[in-house]
């Protein structure tokens, strides 16, 4: 009977993951490298399987070169849904076509450029998500903005782990030989899977934290507060669930990076809450005013999840919508019977 390598599942499980947290995501330009980084992904924890579980041994020569497309493939999905993708993208497939030569004619050269490639792109993807500007994720939904932050940074570490463990595995086969690699490549591929499911079922701390008006905000914050705020109303924009810090840096006519400042100094809110607070209140409205669904509310103001629209609409109001319509109707009620009494 056969089993299923390690590598195939490890491999699998990242790709579905990062597919289900990115789906739908818009990005500038073209998504091609992202589907092309998970499938490229998916194929090569198979062919790892193939090469460590059943001893093919034709797939060495493939396994560097596709290993060395992942990283920039990864950099290049995730620069695209930033407000500023690379200028010259066909630069970063230089470093495979490095590697299929050193395969061809450097063979000890192989392991050492694996481990340049993926540190260097681990790094710069990492470098990448903690840049101190709104322009970082810009192009994704304001709802998916942090889950696609999140899966840039899982891959990142994924990265570096696997940069610094293959360089591990290389000094090992070289001082011991190769007899225990296979089992390594378990061990691996069981903490890649630990990380990726700690990433998805784990709780999101990252919005938990107080919104806290900063003092420091100035005339001109106010008036790009102001602005933004004329082009949240302006045709309802505020209600597309598809709305990004991009498109509404473009309707509001300011720069994505200088935009996200002003509010966080303005109001103490992230753009996302800052926009997701329009939207509750036009919820309450409906609440109170209406006999609609809640489901049907939450679609209209702009929320395509509940969990996001109640976690949201708790978090503005401190209930959650049934509650908030049901105190609503009583207060209604009781301003009713004093009117008759």
């Amino acid at each position: 009977m056969l089993s299923i390598p390690l590598p195939f599942l490890a491999g699998l499980v990242f790709a579905l993951t990062l597919y289900r947290s990115l789906k739908g995501v818009e990005v500038s330009g073209t998504r091609r490298y992202f589907y092309a980084f998970l499938v490229l992904y998916a194929l090569q924890g198979i062919g790892v399987g193939l090469r460590f579980g059943y001893g093919v041994e034709a797939l060495i020569p493939f396994l560097p070169v596709s290993a060395s497309l992942m990283p920039p493939l990864a950099f290049l999905a995730f620069r695209g849904m930033t407000s500023k993708p690379p200028p010259r993208p066909w630069l970063h497939f230089l470093p495979p076509l490095v590697v299929a030569f050193a395969v061809g004619f450097q063979r000890d050269l192989v392991d050492l450029l694996l481990l340049v490639v993926f540190l260097g792109y681990g790094v710069a993807l990492w470098r990448l998500t903690m840049s101190r500007g709104g322009e970082v994720m810009a192009e994704a939904s304001l709802q998916q903005m942090l889950p696609a932050l999140r899966a840039a940074r899982l891959t990142a570490v994924l990265m570096l782990f696997f940069a610094l463990s293959d360089a591990t595995l290389a000094l090992y086969a070289s001082l011991y030989g190769p007899g225990d690699i296979p089992l390594a490549v378990g061990l691996m591929n069981v903490i890649a899977v630990a990380a990726v499911s700690a990433y998805y079922f784990g709780p999101d701390f990252s919005q938990r934290r107080s919104a806290t008006p900063a003092p420091e905000a100035t005339e001109e914050d106010r008036g790009i507060l102001a602005r933004v705020e004329a082009a949240l109303d302006e045709r309802e924009l505020y209600k597309n669930e598809d709305l990004s810090l991009a498109k509404l840096a473009r309707r509001s006519g300011l720069p994505a990076r200088e935009l996200s400042a002003a509010i966080n100094r303005a109001t103490g809110l992230n753009v996302s809450q800052f926009v997701n607070n329009r939207r509750i209140a036009e919820a309450c409205r409906l609440l109170r005013e209406t006999e609609r669904t809640v489901t049907g509310i939450m679609l209209d103001v702009g929320f395509s999840t509940k969990s996001n629209f109640n976690r949201e609409f708790r978090r503005v109001t401190g209930l959650s919508p049934a509650q908030y319509r049901t105190q609503g109707s009583a207060a209604q009620s009781g301003s009713a019977a004093q009117k008759r009494a």
